[in-house]
Formats: C-alpha cells, sequence, structure tokens
C-alpha cells in the first residue's frame, strides 16, 4: 500500500547523486542473464543473517513468519523512513560502499534510478524470470529494467473511482462512467452545495503521470542511456483537454492532499470522490473511521466508456548488490512477493500483483465493511485487468516528480492550460538529462 506524498525538493540533490555516480556501462546495458532457483534454496537450508529496509505495514509479520519458518535464518528490519527519507539513506549507503540493506522496498517510479547506477542485482541470475506467469503483466513490467529483473512485485494500484455515496445519492448524482460525465457530476454538486467537491487535486505529478497512462500516452522511452520524452502526443492533450476543464472550472479542491484538513473533508463529504489506486481502501479505513459505509467504488471513467485505467502506486523489493549474502536475500524476497509472505501483506489491506490471489474467490467475494458491504474487490481486480500496456518510469522519475511543482504545479495555481506547465515540465526534463550524460530528446 503506497502512500502518494509530495516530493520535497531535496530529492534533486539526491538524484543528482545518483545520476551522476552512473557507470558508463550499466545493468540497463548489459546482457541478459539466466540462472536456477539451486543457490536460493542452498541458501535458505544454510542460514544466516540479513537486512531488511521496509516502511510497509506488514513488514514486522512478514519478517516474524519467515523467521519461523526458517530459523536458521535471522532478519533485521529496519524503518528507514518513507519516500525520500527512505531513498537518500539508501543511496548514501550504497554510495559509501557500506551500510546498505541486504534487501530494500523500492517504489516502480523509482526502481530505475537504482538499476541504472549498477547498484541492484538482475534476479534473473537465480531463475527468477520463471515467475513472470504468476503476476500482472504492468506489475512485471514495472520490475524489469532493460535486460534484468530487479525485483519480484509485492503490490499493485490499478486505478479505480473511490466515492461517498452518501453525498453522490443525496444530490441524486449518477456514478459517472465517462469523463464528460464526471465533470457534469463536479458542476452538479457545486451548484448544489458550493461546500462540496467532487474531488481535490493541487497538482500531484503521479497522478499526472497515471491519467496520462490511462489516456494512452507513453511519454517516457529509454534505450540504454538514450531517453525520449513527449509529454504533448495527443493522449497527454486528451487528458490536459479534460482535467483543464476541471481546474478552470474552479471545480477541484485546494485543499492539500493527505494533510489532516484533507483527511477530514473526506470523512465529512467535503471532497466526495477520489480516483485512485487499488491501496486506497486501506487509506480510507486507517484515517478515515468516520467514512465509514459511505464510500463505495465503481470503475475510473475512461473517456469513451470502454474499460481501460493506469496503475498508480505500487513497490517491490530488490536485493542489493553491497549484500554479502546475496542468493539469502533473493531467497527472501522470493518468500516475500511469490511464497507465504503474500497472504500477510493481504492481510494488512494489500493489493495484489499475484494473478492467483486476484483470481481467489475469498478475495474477489469478500464483503468489506467499510464500504457498507460492497464487494469491491470485483471492482478493483477487474481494473488490474484493464490496466493499458506499455508504461514506463523515467529513469529519473524521483527528480522528475521534485520539480513537477515549479512546472505543471503552475498551471494549477494560476487556472493555466496544462500543456503549458506540462511544456516547461519536458524542457526541464531533456535539459536535467542531458546533464546527467544521457542523450535525451523530445520524442
Amino acid at each position: 500500500m503506497i502512500r502518494r506524498h509530495r516530493r520535497t525538493a531535496a530529492v534533486a540533490a539526491l538524484v543528482t547523486a545518483m545520476v551522476a555516480g552512473c557507470s558508463s556501462g550499466t545493468s540497463t546495458d548489459q546482457p541478459a542473464v539466466t540462472g536456477n532457483q539451486d543457490a536460493v534454496d542452498a541458501a535458505l537450508q544454510a542460514g544466516g543473517t540479513i537486512t531488511y529496509w521496509s516502511w510497509t505495514p506488514s513488514a514486522k509479520e512478514q519478517v516474524e513468519a519467515f523467521q519461523k519458518e526458517f530459523p536458521k535464518v535471522k532478519v533485521n528490519l529496519v524503518n528507514a523512513g518513507t519516500g525520500n527519507d527512505h531513498y537518500t539513506k539508501l543511496q548514501n549507503a550504497i554510495k559509501a560502499g557500506s551500510g546498505a540493506p541486504d534487501v530494500a522496498q523500492i517504489e516502480y517510479q523509482a526502481l530505475p534510478q537504482f538499476a541504472l547506477t549498477d547498484s541492484l542485482v538482475n534476479l534473473d541470475q537465480y531463475g527468477f524470470g520463471a515467475f513472470e506467469k504468476d503476476y500482472t503483466a504492468s506489475t512485471w513490467a514495472s520490475v524489469k529494467v532493460g535486460n534484468g529483473l530487479y525485483g519480484l512485485p509485492q503490490d499493485s494500484g490499478p486505478m479505480a473511482l473511490f466515492y461517498n455515496k452518501e453525498v453522490f445519492d443525496k444530490y441524486a448524482i449518477a456514478v459517472p462512467k465517462t469523463w464528460d460525465e464526471y465533470i457534469a457530476a463536479a458542476k452538479k454538486l457545486r451548484a448544489a452545495d458550493p461546500g462540496k467537491y467532487i474531488t481535490s487535486d493541487i497538482g500531484n505529478a503521479g497522478f499526472t503521470t497515471s491519467m496520462i497512462w490511462q489516456a494512452g500516452g507513453k511519454p517516457f522511452s529509454t534505450d540504454g542511456r538514450n531517453v525520449k520524452i513527449n509529454l504533448a502526443d495527443p493522449a497527454a492533450k486528451k487528458w490536459t483537454a479534460m482535467w483543464d476543464q476541471m481546474i478552470q472550472g474552479k471545480l477541484l479542491s485546494t485543499i492539500k492532499d493527505w494533510s489532516d484538513d484533507w483527511y477530514r473533508a473526506m470523512g465529512d463529504g467535503t471532497i466526495a470522490s477520489q480516483v485512485a489506486g487499488a491501496w486506497f481502501p486501506g487509506i480510507l479505513k486507517e484515517s478515515v473511521p468516520g467514512g465509514a459505509g459511505k464510500w463505495a467504488v465503481a470503475p475510473m471513467p475512461t473517456y469513451d466508456g470502454k474499460p481501460v485505467t493506469a496503475e498508480n502506486g505500487g513497490s517491490t523489493q530488490s536485493v542489493l548488490k553491497q549484500s554479502t549474502n546475496q542468493a539469502l536475500a533473493a531467497a527472501f524476497v522470493r518468500w516475500l512477493n511469490n511464497g507465504n509472505g503474500v497472504k500477510i501483506f493481504l492481510d494488512s489491506d494489500g493489493f495484489p500483483a499475484t494473478k492467483a490471489d486476484l483470481a481467489s474467490p475469498a478475495f474477489i467475494d469478500e464483503a468489506v465493511p467499510y464500504f457498507g458491504g460492497q464487494k469491491i474487490n470485483q471492482v478493483l481486480t477487474q481494473a488490474a485487468n484493464d490496466v493499458a500496456k506499455g508504461w514506463s518510469y523515467l529513469p529519473y522519475q524521483l527528480y522528475a516528480n521534485s520539480i513537477y511543482n515549479d512546472t505543471v504545479g503552475k498551471s494549477y495555481l494560476n487556472s493555466a492550460p496544462l500543456d503549458t506547465g506540462l511544456a516547461d515540465w519536458q524542457k526541464a526534463l531533456i535539459d536535467y538529462g542531458n546533464q546527467q550524460g544521457f542523450t535525451v530528446s523530445a520524442g
């Protein structure tokens, strides 16, 4: 379950250090490797000690269960922070050449940056490529960088519409199936009660990229150290044309996401819906207890009513090259995300990336009390099947996110066209990438 917190400007310094430290031949340039799991199995039998950095709520229980199942193995669990704090500490240890964990939690969007610095172990050498069939296509693609496999998917975040049914029913607002209907619903709600908004958005890099993804965009492509960026393709413009109406029509709440005020607004009906990843139910249950029985889930609106969605959030666990027991670390990753650790993660409200769990009747047909007994996983598992294919992140996505507010964010602030902000973002990203040794061009 990954919360989409805003990145701070400090990420820029972190990413500069990461990218500047790249060798000329990175893991993304190397040929694919293959192997088998014998070394992993042997490492489990031999035992040993590894360190694991993670922020997930299920980590402590997973570690305890793993050690009970494999008593010869000791796992030291460390919460080094979330977001920028976690990545800064991780990169500092990598740069120092010591102090890094054996296994680290890394978000899909951040994975390319650590892979391209040759900091992670390619798990193909242990035969983990055989697990591809076990995962959804979008999450498997998220742990592949170039020819390498740098983790096994932990969770997924297919997007859906989470809405306050009590508010929608009170104002006779039909659940929108298209974005045109969503805009109409936003206008109807504002007209009926000027104190309420259909959603809140003051500019969020993760939301923007996911919305472009859903529209069919593929703005970032990487081939080795050659990068192309196109934030002005037809799909991006499809989204901006639609979302500009929300911004310029003053249809969006400007309450900052993830703030105390935002959680209160979610609970009291001031904010009536949120388009987010499948991890969002856990956020509502944890932080908006007053919304119990009021909220429901529906498919994400689309442009033509035909189902298609995108991923929003998600992470993996990677083995660090600095590890002195890489095979044992790989065994732990296998157990976490392709073994008995998966159930523990799901029990903590995580949303699976594994096809078997997504197809499990017990999961699909669970009536969730917070959502008034709705079987929300029927909607969310279908969303996982409807994710548009072909997406990839920049090899310096964390930096991209860190300067988003200085570019696209100004369009929100000034109620200006989003295309202008995206053009500024693209120029800044091309300039930065070229300064860091990539060959970046408008694509």
